[in-house]
């Protein structure tokens, strides 16, 4: 474990210093289209990877609860070091994915980048250069937040995707579901879920019994647009009750299938 100096002067526990930084560049990127955190939030950041969301979330709220998701143990050992570090009892980290069903699952641990872990590897074998081209994007865009990156030329993505994905590790982990983590832990609303699991995202949200979806007030969701995936989270949210429906390409995906989308139910604060 180390130490990253985020662009604000924030020191956080991390695995590899240059992706946190590339992280907490993303973290805005949630809070577009209405999606806000509040004082008194309770949040779910599922994919939560060091807990940089929820780190940022406990800065600028101090009211603010987040629950925060990661399965891999090695992730998950830095999600709670920052947890601890900056939650007061707030920032309360689970050990665990969430999913359609409870369960367990195995995920791939990528050590040369762990924010790339999924339980769904094959996302990227369908489309080989899939990841060649989000690298490619994301190298542009944050040029913003590490100065070095100004450094890797164009030609070197397919080099460096290789390399992200080299020394994959398997690990066995535990799954829950959006709505049974409510009931243990007594939560009678979500102001805020966030997904964000590399390819399980849907799943997720498949996870939310129909008693607990007029309790979530606003979702933000990565989702890789395969197989009319888009479409059919979508409809999910509509008939879920969000109408309020935006969609957009994250800087630095342009050329990929992942887009981000953006949901709140009408009248909520």
């Amino acid at each position: 474990m180390a130490f990253a100096t985020l662009a604000d002067g924030t020191e956080v526990h991390c695995l590899r210093r240059s992706e946190a930084l590339v992280l907490d560049h993303h973290v805005r990127g949630y809070l577009a289209h209405g999606i806000e955190v509040r004082d008194g939030d309770t949040v779910f950041d599922v994919g939560a990877n060091i807990g940089l969301f929820g780190v940022r979330a406990m800065q600028q709220h101090p009211a603010a609860r987040v629950f925060a998701f990661e399965p891999v143990p090695a992730i998950f050992a830095v999600l709670q070091a920052n947890a601890q570090r900056f939650g007061e009892g707030r920032f309360i980290p689970l050990n665990m994915g969430l999913s359609a069903a409870p369960g367990r699952t195995r995920f791939t641990y990528y050590p040369n980048s762990p924010a790339l872990s999924t339980a769904h590897p094959e996302m990227w074998d369908a489309d080989p250069g899939t990841l060649e081209r989000a690298v490619a994007g994301n190298v542009r865009v944050a040029r913003e937040a590490v100065w070095y990156a100004r450094l890797v030329p164009a030609f070197l993505s397919g080099f460096i995707a290789r390399h992200m994905r080299t020394g994959a590790q398997q690990v066995d982990a535990e799954l829950s579901t959006v709505s049974a983590v409510m009931r243990a832990h007594g939560i009678t609303r979500i102001d805020l879920l966030k997904v964000d699991c590399e390819g399980g995202e849907l799943a997720v949200l498949q996870g939310v019994e129909d008693e607990h979806w007029p309790h979530i007030g606003q979702v933000v969701t990565e989702v890789h647009d395969a197989d009319g995936r888009l479409d059919t989270v979508r409809a999910l949210l509509v008939r879920a009750g969000l109408s309020d429906i935006s969609v957009e390409k994250e800087a630095g995906f342009e050329e990929t299938r992942l887009v981000n989308v953006f949901a709140r139910r009408p009248g909520a604060p």
